[in-house]
């Protein structure tokens, strides 16, 4: 979300990108004072290193969000044009909805789809335009996990609400031991749901400069053996504040 010096802050604690491989889940711009320093850092290595970095697309990464919080500005304010904000909002259209890692961990922004059973239905469909109103891409980006068994209707005004029955149906489906997700600030920088099956990631600290949260990094190991590496804001010197868990 903009934190560009946080995102640096994840690169030192996490490893430097071609030696770790990383995996972005989505919202790069809006909100923090560096859209576009971010989301450029993160392009360069994926054309530098395609093979090491996967980002994902977040439902920030839309043409019509982008007006409203924050990156079409930036881009006016730094440009002085709408080229930039164009070129990349165009380029958004092209970024993958879904990652599946070891076969086993299903990575996205946001949530599950009533329209959606099986990998393959993603697959299947045409991602490459704006963020749709509805239907199953918008799901993909915007909705969350309930408490609440079944769907639900978002208090976002666009996705669902999914409880645990559908998303261990879900999993069941299509052999997945965890989905992993960000899209909602905790304050930990991760949080379990649905009896450890459903992950939510969320690595920007002290989101929006004020939310005083943690970040955190899923760690996947060898043996898909997993660690959260949560993290503080970008020091001003010194060592980074590090917990593994």
């Amino acid at each position: 979300h903009g934190q560009f010096h946080d995102l640096a802050e994840l690169f030192r604690i996490g490893g430097k990108c071609p030696d770790t491989n990383y995996l972005f889940m989505g919202d790069y711009v809006d909100r923090g004072y560096y859209s576009v320093e971010t989301v450029t850092l993160l392009v360069a290595l994926k054309v530098r290193y395609p093979q090491r970095i996967t980002i994902l697309r977040g439902n920030h990464e839309s043409r019509q969000i982008t007006q409203v919080y924050g990156f079409y500005d930036e881009c006016l304010r730094k440009y002085g044009n709408a080229n930039v904000w164009k070129i990349f909002t165009d380029l958004f259209d092209y970024f993958p909805l879904t990652a599946l890692v070891e076969s086993e961990i299903f990575c996205l922004h946001g949530g599950l789809s009533p329209s959606i059973e099986t990998l393959d239905n993603i697959r299947n469909f045409d991602r490459v335009q704006e963020v749709p109103h509805e239907g199953p891409m918008c799901d993909l980006l915007w909705s969350d996990p309930d408490d609440r068994c079944g769907w639900g209707i978002s208090p976002r005004g666009a996705g669902y609400t999914f409880g645990q029955d559908i998303s261990d149906q879900f999993n069941h489906t299509n052999n997945l031991k965890l989905i992993a997700r960000a899209h909602q600030l905790v304050m930990e920088g991760f949080n379990w749901a649905h009896d450890q099956k459903v992950v939510t990631i969320f690595s920007a600290p002290n989101y929006c400069y004020r939310c005083g949260n943690m970040a955190s990094i899923l760690e996947v190991d060898d043996c898909k053996g997993h660690t959260f590496i949560q993290f503080e804001p970008a020091p001003r010197r010194g060592e980074p504040d590090v917990t593994r868990r």
